[in-house]
């Protein structure tokens, strides 16, 4: 029992430890990692650069055309050729590409290939391995990975283009196969899988050559060897990737705006005239004038007026001493210092206000569900608020929504309701007719004197047949 409740402090303490001393630079690095793009580039520019095959190289002009209105892009016309992961040099042209985007900084990289990568691995004992075997299967995963990893920088938004559909169908088939190896590496990698191979093909998933652009007209899309792409077919092929790009882009432009999401400086370059009223020097009842470090009209500035400093949480660090069974038996003492980090009167007010906000939110369920490969994903499910007083709220995990349309189940039908198929029917049940009596009729029986008589305006009139 004792061991258990040292466990069980030492576990709280190291979490004590490992709180962040700096709140506001806590703050800093968590908003740093919203956006997938960065929203702090140098000089304020976006650079694009494309690896990979003739595909990748045939995206170049459909993307000049599509960030042509966007200045702060700037997409780099010359590609980094990777023909096949399965060539001889291929280690050789990882590291030229890797000493290439470390010496010349990209903040965009956009892979696509596997055009010539359906071919078959010979191994170490003189085989070959066939295309689709577990063997050719586990050389292509690692290259992948290497390939993520020459091209996977710091503050680098990777974005990898599937392969489209092609007309041969053993082709497409591996095709098929290596996208799915890629988009498993992808997401374990943390970068973006864009699929367009159902982008080009009808209906019916089939191959199809010809198709509508990107101004909705009918055109030919690719060229007759049912792999490469028109001038115009390229042009859409960019487009599926573009859209992915400038929806981060505006993720990263939005992140600008938010305090603290970068330095003083970068603040100051985003928004000279907030950092100019900041510089200026405070004076009693002044109200442009804001604490330092501090955007006037940002909700800290707000949270700090309304603030009170009796909040403020000072720094303390002390000692306790535990005592611990060693692994001899013995008892050991053991010292730990707890650190409190200072926490100011302007967070403690961010934070007292967001759960005030976010009190009348109902947590939602995690649902688990394991996929292809060894993964697991969880899902969140919050339900929507109910305003109807006295209403019991059901658990996400409980609705018939989710039970029938996540988990498959079927409902009890209720009586009457369209999925009650019961028979007979319970609210068309005919009423059997009456039993017909087949004794004879008895004669009517004669009425007495009394039953006879009738009463008209007060005088009694009788039957003459009395």
């Amino acid at each position: 029992m004792h061991r258990h409740a040292s466990a069980l402090i030492l576990a709280v303490l190291a979490l004590l430890a490992a709180a962040p001393a700096n709140p506001v630079r806590a703050a800093d690095e968590d908003a740093a990692q919203v956006s997938f793009i960065t929203p702090f580039p140098e000089n304020d520019t976006y650079r694009v650069q494309l690896v990979g095959d003739w595909w990748a190289e045939g995206m170049i002009e459909g993307l000049v055309e599509g960030f042509a209105g966007d200045s702060r892009v700037q997409v780099n016309r010359k590609h980094r050729a990777v023909p096949s992961v399965f060539r001889g040099d291929f280690e050789d042209d990882m590291r030229a590409l890797d000493e290439q985007l470390t010496r010349e900084k990209s903040h965009v990289v956009i892979i696509m290939g596997g055009m010539a990568d359906r071919v078959s691995l010979r191994l170490g004992n003189g085989k070959r391995a066939a295309v689709g075997s577990d063997e050719w299967k586990t050389e292509y995963t690692r290259r992948v990975d290497r390939l993520i990893k020459a091209v996977r920088k710091s503050g680098t938004a990777v974005y990898w283009v599937s392969q489209p559909k092609l007309a041969r169908e053993e082709a497409d088939d591996d095709a098929v196969m290596m996208n799915e190896i890629v988009r498993e590496r992808v997401y374990l990698n943390g970068l973006k899988y864009v699929d367009v191979h159902d982008a080009f093909a009808d209906e019916q998933g089939n191959y199809r050559p010809n198709g509508p652009d990107v101004s909705g007209k009918f055109v030919r899309m690719r060229d007759p060897d049912g792999i490469g792409f028109t001038g115009t077919g390229y042009r859409k092929l960019a487009y599926f990737v573009e859209r992915e790009v400038t929806r981060d882009l505006a993720q990263a432009k939005a992140e600008r705006s938010i305090p603290l999401a970068g330095s003083e400086a970068e603040q100051a370059r985003v928004n000279p005239v907030k950092a100019a009223e900041t510089a200026k020097p405070a004076t009693p009842g002044s109200a442009g004038t804001g604490a330092k470090g501090v955007v006037p009209g940002s909700a800290i500035a707000a949270a700090q007026g309304r603030a009170d400093p009796s909040l403020d949480q000072k720094a303390d660090n002390g000692r306790i001493t535990l005592k611990l069974a060693g692994a001899d038996g013995r008892e050991e003492n053991l010292t730990m210092e707890i650190v409190r980090p200072a926490i100011p009167a302007s967070v403690v007010a961010l934070v007292t206000r967001r759960l005030v906000l976010d009190k009348g939110i109902q947590p939602g369920d995690v649902v688990h569900e394991d996929i292809p490969g060894g993964l697991t994903v969880l899902s969140t499910i919050t339900p929507t608020n109910e305003t109807a007083a006295g209403r019991r709220r059901l658990s996400p995990t409980q609705t018939a929504y989710f039970r029938v349309l996540v988990k498959g189940e079927r409902l009890q039908p209720k009586p009457g309701r369209t999925d009650d198929f019961t028979w007979p029917r319970q609210d068309q049940v005919v009423a059997a007719p009456p039993a017909v009596d087949s004794a004879p009729a008895q004669p009517p029986l004669r009425q007495t004197p009394s039953a006879s008589r009738r009463v008209v305006k007060g005088a009694e009139i009788r039957d003459p047949r009395d």
